[in-house]
């Protein structure tokens, strides 16, 4: 069992002193006096019932117990540096991280090319993202769980010292699967007639929604599934007669290949803005300015 009355500092000046072959040099390295090196190794050879070294005209040498101790003496110091090298590497690390929370449409859309763009300008970063409705993803921005947010913009009561950069303008579909009636003879004032994935409540798309259809006329939908999930409706409105009322970038690649296909309705007036989110006295690191301009990147080259 290790003798807990040694400790760093004997284990140092006894290795110090071995590789400069001198007390006074070993003294001068370790910023010491001669006499408290000489009294740290009287310690450790008191402790260890053996004498380490010997002194001459000639210097300092090592005696047998004095070599043996040296080779592990030397690994321990070794060791425990790679040990304090790793923590400053875990610690560079989790700085390095880069959290952000981004809404249903910007995840399905942007994200995975942004992500991408990302891990090209700063390989030694580490980004997490997280998904959400608009309230809950802000919320997390001012307990500083998340660094940033991509979405839309937020009624103004939620955007209180939030700092929102606009990147480009998105509406609100109507979107069903191929062969759905309302495909033949497209009304809006019909939709009642189906069930409707409809825009939870605490959605930034939600208001926007209510208003439009305030606007056209058509009243209280009698059979309505609240949510904004993606997953949730790419699996879904396949395989029902649902019509989804879902922001255009969650279903934007399901609508390209074919699985879902969106009603000719005019939603012009559900245009809204989508930018990056950052609590407004927040000073960006270097991290989070490499993942805006891989946003900025991927918008330009998407003609967003």
């Amino acid at each position: 069992m290790i003798d807990r009355r040694i400790k760093f500092r004997h284990i140092q000046c006894f290795v110090e002193i071995s590789r400069l072959r001198s007390m006074k040099s070993a003294a001068e390295r370790l910023l010491l006096t001669q006499p408290a090196i000489s009294k740290t190794l009287k310690e450790l050879e008191t402790l260890l019932g053996a004498d380490l070294m010997t002194r001459s005209r000639a210097g300092i040498s090592l005696t047998k117990q004095g070599e043996v101790f040296l080779h592990f003496a030397e690994m321990s110091l070794a060791a425990l540096q790679q040990g304090m090298d790793g923590v400053e590497r875990e610690g560079e690390a989790r700085s390095a991280r880069v959290k952000v929370g981004v809404l249903p449409s910007v995840a399905a859309r942007l994200m995975p090319l942004v992500a991408q763009e990302f891990s090209e300008l700063s390989n030694s970063s580490r980004l997490e993202i997280s998904d959400g409705p608009v309230s809950y993803l802000i919320q997390k921005l001012r307990n500083g769980e998340l660094d940033l947010v991509v979405g839309r913009q937020a009624p103004p009561d939620t955007m209180k010292g939030i700092a929102f950069t606009q990147l480009y303008n998105e509406t609100v579909d109507f979107v069903v699967r191929p062969k759905h009636p309302l495909l033949q003879a497209p009304d809006l004032a019909r939709i009642g007639e189906w069930q409707v994935i409809y825009p939870s409540e605490h959605s930034a798309i939600r208001p926007l929604v209510e208003r439009y259809l305030i606007a056209n006329g058509v009243g209280e939908l009698p059979n309505k599934l609240e949510t904004v999930s993606g997953a949730f409706g790419r699996v879904y409105t396949p395989r029902s007669d649902a019509v989804w009322i879902i922001s255009s970038g969650v279903v934007a690649n399901e609508i390209d290949n074919g699985m879902l296909c969106r009603l000719p309705f005019d939603t012009t007036m559900t245009n809204g803005p989508v930018g990056l989110m950052m609590k407004a006295s927040t000073n960006p690191s270097s991290e989070q300015k490499i993942f805006s301009i891989a946003v900025d990147n991927i918008v330009r080259s998407q003609g967003l």
